[in-house]
C-alpha cells in the first residue's frame, strides 16, 4: 500500500495514492527551493574538490600528477559499495524516521571533510601529503555519501508526474549553476586574491566549507516534514535488489551514458584550473566565465522545459548534448590573447581569445544546463517505471548506484587527466606554479577539448537505445 505521512515517513493509509500525489503531483515553489539549495553545496563539494584537489596536491604539496589522480581515485571505488549501500539503509529505516537523519548528518561531516582537505595534509613528505589527503577525502567522500543519495531518492518520491520531476531537477539545476558558480568560479580566484599561498588555501576552504554547511542543511531540515510517495521496501539482500535493477533496461542505458559522459567531462574539470592558468594564462577572467556560464545556464532553463514537453526528454537530450560537443572541441585552440579589444569593467581588458572564452561560457552553461538536469529527470522516469511495472521501488538503491557510478567516473576523470598530463610533460612542484612547456599545455587543452568531446559522442551512441514506456 501507498501512501504519504506529513513527515515523509510511512503512517496510516491515506486515500493519496502514488498515482495522484498531493495536490495532484504539483510541487509548490517553496518546496522546489528548499530541494534546490542543497544541490549548492552538494556541488560546491563536488566540484572544488575535483578542480583545486590536484591543483593544491601538484603545486602545494609537491605530489606528482599521476599520484594525484590516483589520490582521488582510491576514494571514489570505495564510493562503488558505499553509495548504494547508503541507500539500501535509507530505504531500511525511512518508514520510522524518513532520511532526514542521512541528510543532516551528511551536511556536517561532509562540510568538515570539505575543510580539511585543504588544511591539514601538508607534510615534509609528498607521499605523506598524498596519504593524508586520499584518506580525508575517503572520510569526506563517505560523508557526501550519506547526504547526496537520499537527496537523489527523495526526487523521485517529490511527485508521480514526469513534468513535474523535471521542474524539481530544474531548480536542482539551478542550485547546481550556482554551486559552479561559488566552487569554480569564485575559489581559485578567490587563493589568487589572497596571496597563492597557505592563506588563501586556507581561507577559501573555510569559507566554502560554511557554504556547504548552510545550504545542505536547508535542505535537509527544510524537507524533513514534506509529503513524499512511500511504498513498502522490496526485502532482501543488496545484491537481490541490484538483480532487480538489472532487469530495468532503460535505467542500465542511462546509467552507461552517463558513466561515459561524466568521465568526459571529469577529465575536463580536473584541468580547468590548469587550463586558465597555462593555456590562457588568465585566472581572473574564471568569475567572469563562470558567471556568464551560470547566467546563460539558468536563463535558458524555461526553454529546456518547453522542449522537452514538445520534443521529449530523450530527443531534447540528444540535442543539448551535440551542442555542448560542437563547443567543447573548439577549447582546443584555445591561446593567450594577444591583443585588446575592450574593457569589461569589473573584468578588465579583454583581447579576442578573451571574448571567445566568454562566447563559448554562455553555450556552454545553456547546453550543459539542459543534458544534465534532463538526465537526472530521466533517471526519476526509470524508478518511476520500476515503480509501475513492480508496485514499489527502492528509490534509495537506484539513486545510490547511480551516484557511485556518478562518483566512480568522476574519480576515473582525474586518473586518466593524470597520466595524461605526465605523458606529455607536466612537471609538478612544492609551493606554487611553475613554467610548463608547450608540450604539457598540448596535454592539458586535449583533457578539456578532445577526450570528453569524443566520450560524449560514444555515451550518445549508448543512449540510442534508450527507451522507456510511457504507460
Amino acid at each position: 500500500m501507498t501512501d504519504l505521512s506529513p513527515s515523509g515517513t510511512l503512517s496510516q493509509p491515506s486515500t493519496v495514492s502514488a498515482q495522484t500525489g498531493p495536490d495532484g503531483g504539483k510541487v509548490g515553489a517553496s518546496v522546489l527551493l528548499r530541494y534546490g539549495t542543497g544541490q549548492l553545496g552538494a556541488q560546491v563539494f563536488r566540484d572544488t574538490p575535483a578542480v583545486l584537489l590536484p591543483l593544491f596536491m601538484t603545486t602545494m604539496l609537491g605530489v606528482e600528477a599521476w599520484l594525484a589522480g590516483l589520490v582521488v581515485l582510491i576514494p571514489k571505488l570505495w564510493l562503488i559499495a558505499c553509495d548504494p549501500l547508503v541507500g539500501a539503509w535509507s530505504d531500511r529505516v525511512r518508514k520510522l524516521y524518513g532520511r532526514t537523519p542521512f541528510l543532516v548528518g551528511g551536511a556536517i561531516l561532509t562540510s568538515l571533510g570539505f575543510v580539511a582537505l585543504f588544511t591539514l595534509t601538508e607534510s615534509a613528505s609528498p607521499m605523506v601529503s598524498a596519504a593524508l589527503t586520499c584518506l580525508l577525502f575517503f572520510l569526506a567522500s563517505t560523508a557526501f555519501s550519506m547526504f547526496s543519495v537520499p537527496y537523489l531518492a527523495i526526487a523521485a518520491t517529490l511527485s508521480p508526474d514526469p513534468h513535474e520531476r523535471t521542474r524539481i531537477m530544474i531548480f536542482r539545476m539551478i542550485f547546481s549553476t550556482f554551486g559552479v558558480l561559488v566552487g569554480v568560479g569564485v575559489a581559485q580566484p578567490m587563493i589568487y586574491w589572497l596571496g597563492g599561498g597557505e592563506h588563501g588555501w586556507t581561507v577559501m576552504a573555510l569559507t566554502l566549507g560554511a557554504v556547504c554547511l548552510v545550504t545542505m542543511l536547508v535542505t535537509a531540515i527544510g524537507l524533513a516534514r514534506v509529503p513524499m510517495i512511500e511504498d513498502d521496501s522490496v526485502q532482501g539482500s543488496l545484491l537481490s535488489q541490484l538483480k532487480v535493477i538489472g532487469t530495468n533496461k532503460p535505467y542500465l542505458i542511462l546509467v552507461l551514458t552517463c558513466l561515459i559522459q561524466n568521465i568526459g567531462q571529469a577529465s575536463g574539470y580536473t584541468v580547468i584550473g590548469f587550463v586558465f592558468l597555462y593555456a590562457l594564462q588568465a585566472v581572473w577572467i574564471i568569475p567572469a566565465f563562470i558567471l556568464v556560464m551560470s547566467i546563460a545556464g539558468i536563463a535558458a532553463q524555461p526553454l529546456w522545459f518547453t522542449l522537452s514537453r514538445r520534443w521529449g526528454k530523450e530527443k531534447t537530450y540528444v540535442f543539448a548534448s551535440a551542442m555542448w560537443t560542437a563547443v567543447t572541441v573548439s577549447w582546443y585552440w584555445m591561446a593567450p590573447a594577444t591583443d585588446e579589444i575592450m574593457t569589461l569593467p569589473g573584468v578588465g581588458v579583454l583581447g579576442t581569445q578573451h571574448l571567445l572564452v566568454l562566447v563559448r561560457g554562455a553555450l556552454i552553461g545553456i547546453s550543459n544546463a539542459a543534458f544534465i538536469m534532463l538526465a537526472l529527470s530521466m533517471l526519476t522516469d526509470t524508478i518511476d517505471f520500476q515503480r509501475r511495472r513492480a508496485g514499489t521501488a527502492n528509490e534509495g538503491v537506484f539513486a545510490g548506484l547511480f551516484s557511485a557510478i556518478e562518483k566512480l567516473s568522476f574519480a576515473l576523470g582525474p586518473v586518466i587527466a593524470g597520466l595524461v598530463m605526465s605523458a606529455f610533460g607536466f612537471v609538478s612542484s612544492k609551493g606554487g606554479a611553475v613554467e610548463q612547456t608547450p608540450h604539457a599545455i598540448t596535454g592539458i587543452l586535449l583533457l578539456y577539448s578532445l577526450i570528453p568531446a569524443a566520450l560524449q559522442v560514444v555515451s550518445l551512441i549508448v543512449f540510442s537505445r534508450y527507451r522507456i514506456a510511457k504507460d
